[in-house]
Formats: structure tokens, sequence, C-alpha cells
């Protein structure tokens, strides 16, 4: 079993209380039966969320809208499951989706997963959305540096020249500068 499908099933097995149909969602094999739990009225979250993430890592693109509104979630291990399956999922509206969460103001505090998502997608809208994250993260006081580092870093690891202005200005900042210095190198130098 995929290592975040056992950890996904180990916590949505705590939170569906021992629920009927958890275990009939772990191990059906119709895609037909996990997507009606993502239309049935009344469902509960756990349900919706464990049909959406094995519809992702099966490919079926009827996972997409309920695993972009899981990568938005308040809560932290939502996210990650929801990014992890959304990368495998190969629908190409993700990266559109998560640079928009990723650049969402009203919901930076949410940003974290859709920021790292979008450098494992490497896709066109990453250094861009990235950038923008970051410049709004370096105001003096801002309270998401996990947010910023993860720009810094992601954007290390894309390594776009694009991205050296910003990551120029985050050597400013004592929490970035360390990461800001790696990402810096690791961005092809123009001749």
């Amino acid at each position: 079993m995929d290592e975040e499908l056992r950890s996904l099933t180990e916590r949505v097995r705590s939170e569906s209380g021992g629920a009927a149909g958890y275990e009939r969602l772990v191990t059906t094999e119709s895609t037909d039966e996990l997507a009606a739990v993502l239309t049935e009225p009344g469902q509960p979250l756990w349900a919706r969320e464990l049909a959406a993430f094995r519809l992702g890592l099966a490919g079926d693109r009827r996972a997409f809208e309920s695993l972009v509104l899981l990568l938005n979630h308040r809560d932290p291990p939502r996210c990650a499951s929801a990014a992890y399956a959304l990368a495998r999922l190969g629908d190409p509206r993700t990266a559109r989706a998560a640079a928009a969460l990723a650049t969402n103001e009203l919901r930076v505090a949410y940003a974290l997963h859709p920021v790292r998502l979008l450098v494992e997608l490497r896709a066109p809208e990453a250094v861009p959305a990235l950038i923008t994250t970051l410049q709004r993260r370096l105001r003096p006081h801002d309270p998401y540096r996990r947010v910023a580092l993860a720009c810094v870093e992601g954007l290390g690891v894309l390594g776009d020249t694009r991205a050296e202005p910003v990551l120029n200005d985050a050597l400013a900042h004592p929490s970035l500068a360390e990461a800001a210095v790696r990402a810096l190198t690791r961005i092809p130098r123009q001749r």
C-alpha cells in the first residue's frame, strides 16, 4: 500500500469512528462507487476525502473539484493528502487551481500546500505564483513565514532566473536569508 494512502486511511479510520462505510471505501475497486461518495448528499468529510484521494491516485478526474477544496482546507493533513493526490491525478487544471490558492491573500494561512504542489508540478504557473506570494510575505511582521520559506525553497528548486530579484529581497529577512542564499546558488548564471 502507498505510504500516503496508509497514513490517510489510519487518520480517517479514527475520524470515522468505525463507521460501516469505512472498510468499503478502503477496499472497493469501483471508481464509480468512489465517485458517488463525492456527489451523494450527507456524506461525511472523511468519506469524501478518502474517495477523492483514491480517485486521484487512480487518475480519475472526477476527484478534481473535491481535491482542490481539500487542498485549501484548514486542516494541514487534509491539505497534504489532497496535494499528493492532485500531483498524481494528471489533470491539466491542477496547476492553475494551485496558483490561484497560493496567491489568494484571503486564504494565505492555507497556502503552504498549494505552494509545494506548484513546485512538484513544475508547471508554467509555478514561478509567477511563487514570486507573487513571496513578494507579499516580505512585508514587515508578516506572520506567514512558513509560506515564505516554502516559496524561497521552491524557487530554488525551480531555478528560474525570474526569481532572482525577489530572492535577493528575501536576503534581508533573517528567517529567510539562508534559504535565499541556497536558492540563488541554484539559479543558472546568464553569460
